[in-house]
């Protein structure tokens, strides 16, 4: 076993364990908002290394004597691929968050003091007498 086999263990295994965030980032987040972005950044650098290990794959074969044609398209079309992810991966989850917006679908969650403008937030407070002497003076 050579040092780029080594190299593409190690690529594989970090672009699974971005995958399986992904993935218990689907099941445990509460809205579609927090489910996107779990899914779609963890998503992607899986893909970014599950990609770059089969290219280092590739240039491994390549380098001990394998059918050159192949192994450089398996890598053109690897990378070709990736470029396809990164663009489609943060545009799909962009249509999505969209869509839920528009439709009215709000994140849940605790919603801040300092949210006065957003719907379904906490009444804007009332100013105190104190606050009235203060911006008459």
């Amino acid at each position: 076993m050579n040092p780029l086999d080594i190299l593409v263990i190690i690529l594989l295994a970090i672009g699974l364990f971005f995958n399986l965030i992904a993935a218990l980032g689907l099941h445990r987040f509460p809205d579609v908002y927090s489910r996107l972005h779990a899914s779609t950044k963890t998503n992607t650098y899986g893909s970014i290394f599950l990609v770059l290990a089969v290219v280092v794959y590739a240039i491994s074969n390549y380098l001990d004597g394998a059918a050159a044609a192949t192994q450089l398209q398996l890598a053109i079309h690897s990378l070709i691929a990736l470029i396809a992810i990164l663009i489609a991966n943060p545009t799909g989850s962009h249509a999505i968050a969209r869509a839920a917006h528009r439709s009215g679908y709000l994140p849940k969650g605790v919603v801040d003091a300092m949210d006065t403008g957003v719907t379904g937030s906490k009444q804007e407070e009332q100013p105190t007498e104190e606050d009235k002497k203060l911006e008459g003076a």
